[in-house]
């Protein structure tokens, strides 16, 4: 696959007619389940999990994917606590505009979205309060903004691809027969949103000032299905960590901890 043609005409892309707006999604549950995929046409996909403003990793793993005749699946938290949340921001927009890639809706996503809204909420200065301040700096900031509400407001919760689910967070069973809410980063998560970009949690604390999290979730995977997620670091060997589940499924988790002293993983998949 290193040296596959690109499967689409990247000279057809949006052309600058006015303010930028998202198309309307007005499909049915049923149809969004039915039609073809994004990356039809690609050699396979590429999952990338938690990026986390660390945007010379994001870009190394986006230009790689095109080089491969990749379709680019970032699983969610494009930003915060990273060195350059805006380039990151830049990236997945143009990976969008080509059509060679999207993101789904992760919690530091769907925060995001609430601050540059205007929501009160409360901001870490490491976390969403680095990313906001990047942005008041870029030249580009307000641009990034408004498409930023604009993307994370459609971004879709959870995908199915063959015999994998890809997800920020945590999976459930409803994943495999719902699709994902249209609009669902710009509400308030439902229950199956809530697994989706959250993953499974007590309701209680931690020590660490979050919430404590739980994986009974994994042992529900059915055989033959394969969950990939970020949003836990859970490796503890720098390379993503695959978990088995009492029916047979498996999770892999893939986040290596971009932007927070880690690393980016990412793996490929084929069509």
């Amino acid at each position: 696959m290193a040296d596959a043609p690109h499967p689409r005409d990247t000279t057809a892309r949006r052309q600058a007619t006015g303010p930028w707006k998202p198309a309307p999604d007005d499909r049915s549950s049923d149809q969004r389940m039915t039609a073809p995929p994004p990356w039809a046409g690609f050699a396979g996909l590429r999952v990338v999990p938690d990026v986390h403003g660390d945007a010379a990793a994001f870009e190394m793993a986006a230009r790689g994917a095109e080089q491969a005749g990749l379709f680019l699946v970032q699983l969610g938290d494009l930003t915060d606590h990273g060195p350059d949340s805006p380039a990151v921001l830049r990236h997945i927009f143009a990976l969008i505009d080509a059509g060679r890639g999207l993101f789904l809706l992760g919690n530091h996503d769907h925060k995001l979205r609430r601050a540059l809204t205007g929501a009160a909420i409360r901001i870490e200065p490491e976390g969403l309060g680095r990313t906001l301040a990047q942005l008041d700096a870029a030249p580009d900031g307000a641009a990034l903004r408004a498409r930023a509400i604009a993307e994370i407001a459609r971004a879709p919760a959870w995908l199915r691809a063959g015999d994998a689910i890809l997800v920020h967070a945590g999976f459930h069973p409803r994943m495999l027969h719902e699709a994902p809410p249209p609009e669902a980063g710009a509400r308030k998560p439902d229950e199956l949103v809530s697994r989706a970009i959250f993953g499974q949690v007590t309701g209680r604390t931690g020590r660490d000032g979050f919430p404590e999290r739980l994986h009974g979730w994994v042992d529900r995977i059915p055989r033959g299905l394969t969950v990939y997620c970020g949003h836990d670091r859970r490796s503890t060997d720098g390379r993503p960590l695959r978990v088995a589940g009492a029916l047979g499924g498996t999770c892999v988790f893939l986040d290596c901890g971009a932007g927070k002293g880690g690393h980016l993983a990412w793996l490929d998949l084929p069509a």
